[in-house]
């Protein structure tokens, strides 16, 4: 009686942990289609033919296996912002650091588990520009029976911002390389692939979000846009903002939200005005003198049982500088730091570096942009060399003459990062990773520099979550900065924003082996060399080392 008692209780853990995570199977075919926007018809590289892309669902401690198929001329990979891909470095996605791209007729199956994660991230090409139009959200439910910390939502609605050029992005760039200018910028920004009626294109439709009187939604607000931070807001309505890139925080309340590149933001709406009609806004944040898109994408809050004719309730969106209302959101966001979600912030540091990160002037004598020269951007002075082969493969294999591991920790030349330039704008070049051990604990300041103009930079890191600790103005002050630091209850991300003539403080734990590629996540900058790469070695034993590379694991 026993022996059977054991079987059946041995079957039901069995059974049990089947249930409790699950084999999620995706099939992404990249495929080319003719889409119409701004009254203007163009072919965009899709996946499945859809823009935005399909939504990846999973719940905690899944296992996702997504097939991607390249129909294309573009060699593609995907990227699965913010998944962690603890020893999964070969799921991680950026072309020539983690993996070499699926070419033309190629395919990769991408294995990955989502490990103690559970919210709003993003999945998107990781090569060239494809991205403008190769993106889509993931969306992590919590295990089976847990509830959110807050209340449950009527319902739940992916809302995914980006931008939309004319012409074909790829061509935006090009010409930019070769002229060694700046890039011509969006036309359009896009609420679900929507932008809205615009002056020069009336007709076409927007977004439309239905709602019911007195029931609340939860938005997962995903930017996706290329080189472009935005303000997003409902007339006439509250949003209480429970997640950011997908780590639960305190909720509060604000009428505005701020986004960047490659950050997402879960936020409550409920629908307690008068029925009606309301506009959605989604408009550029800039606060250097620099040119962006200027043009603000529109979607609709509608009521059920509002007539269609009727107008629609109208918001003015922030100035396109507004420091304030920006500093004012990013300020009151904090870990939620519960007993359930504790802000795991590490409390001594082992490895402290500051990165300078900003634009240059660099030689180019076929540029004509700029009388031969061209704009470069750089951290810590280093303007970042694409390989041709993988620096994960190069690592994992032990081949040499890819990388160097002699990326500087502090700025190579220090001046008054954020007041009068130096002389020379020049940047060095090279592959250089900063190489870390195993579990130890890292505080990176990051600092922006006035070269050319002083600009707020989307950092995305990738392989880990952070804690963002301080942030201020000007130069940052080794000796008074970190007694304002907050070790408490700091806001975990994987993507933020350096302030424009400021810095901010991050600090994270490298329990995570592989070579984890951290860049700004505005695409132009990325292009022009703001990126860099942190090789974690292993730790003791196969839980703490890199799994060995899969069978089809493209070849370069």
């Amino acid at each position: 009686m026993a022996y059977w008692v054991r079987v059946l209780v041995l079957v039901a853990c069995l059974f049990a942990a089947l249930v409790e995570s699950t084999v999620r199977h995706y099939k992404f075919n990249v495929v080319m289609k003719n889409t119409t926007r701004i009254c203007s018809t163009k072919p965009i590289v899709t996946v499945n033919g859809l823009f935005p892309g399909p939504t990846l669902y999973a719940r905690e401690d899944d296992t996702v296996l997504v097939k991607v198929v390249n129909h294309v001329k573009y060699n593609v990979t995907i990227h699965w912002h913010g998944i962690r891909q603890l020893r999964t470095g070969w799921a991680d996605g950026p072309a020539y650091i983690t993996q070499c791209p699926i070419q033309g007729g190629q395919s990769y199956v991408y294995n990955f588990t989502v490990t103690g994660q559970r919210g709003t991230l993003l999945w998107h090409a990781h090569i060239l520009w494809l991205r403008a139009t190769v993106h889509g959200a993931i969306v992590v439910l919590p295990k089976r029976g847990v509830p959110y910390p807050f209340p449950q939502p009527h319902k739940e609605v992916v809302v995914i911002l980006a931008e939309w050029w004319k012409s074909d992005t790829e061509s935006v760039i090009n010409e930019a390389i070769n002229s060694g200018g700046a890039p011509n910028v969006s036309d359009a920004h896009t609420i679900n692939g929507h932008p809205g009626p615009l002056s020069n294109c009336p007709s076409q439709g927007g977004f439309t979000l239905p709602v019911q009187n007195g029931k609340t939604y939860l938005l997962r607000l995903v930017n996706a846009a290329l080189n472009e931070e935005l303000f997003f807001k409902i007339a006439g309505h509250k949003l209480t903002v429970v997640e950011v890139d997908a780590t639960y925080v305190k909720p509060f309340k604000t009428d505005t939200i701020v986004i960047a590149p490659g950050q997402t933001t879960n936020a409550l709406v409920t629908a307690d005005q008068n029925s009606g009609k309301y506009l959605v806004a989604a408009s550029p944040f800039m606060d250097s003198p620099i040119a962006v898109d200027n043009v603000t994408a529109t979607a609709t809050l509608h009521y059920s049982g509002t007539l269609a004719a009727t107008p629609t309730i109208l918001t003015n969106p922030p100035p396109q500088n507004a420091t304030a209302v920006a500093n004012q959101f990013i300020d009151a966001l904090r870990s939620l730091n519960s007993k359930t979600y504790p802000a795991k912030v590490p409390p001594k540091v082992d490895h402290n570096l500051l990165f300078t990160v900003g634009l240059a002037i660099n030689p180019c004598s076929t540029c004509t942009a700029l009388n031969g020269s061209r704009v470069a951007a750089s951290i810590n002075n280093v303007t970042f060399v694409m390989p041709t082969t993988a620096l994960l493969q190069s690592h994992y294999f032990n081949k040499s003459g890819v990388f160097t591991t002699d990326f500087p920790g502090n700025p190579p030349n220090v001046f008054n990062y954020t007041g009068t330039p130096p002389v020379n704008l020049q940047t060095t070049n090279g592959t250089k990773v900063y190489r870390l051990p195993y579990n130890s604990t890292v505080q990176l300041v990051l600092q922006d520099t006035g070269i050319i103009a002083p600009e707020n930079h989307p950092i995305h890191l990738h392989g880990f979550n952070f804690f963002a600790v301080g942030k201020g103005l000007g130069n940052y002050n080794p000796k008074k900065d970190p007694k304002n630091f907050n070790l408490v209850d700091p806001v975990e991300r994987n993507t933020i924003g350096v302030p424009s003539g400021g810095w901010i403080a991050i600090r994270f734990r490298t329990d995570n082996p592989g070579v984890w590629f951290m860049h700004c996540h505005l695409e132009v900058h990325t292009t022009w060399g703001l990126k860099m790469a942190f090789l974690v070695d292993n730790g003791k034993g196969p839980n703490e080392s890199l799994l060995p590379p899969p069978s089809d694991l493209p070849t370069c």
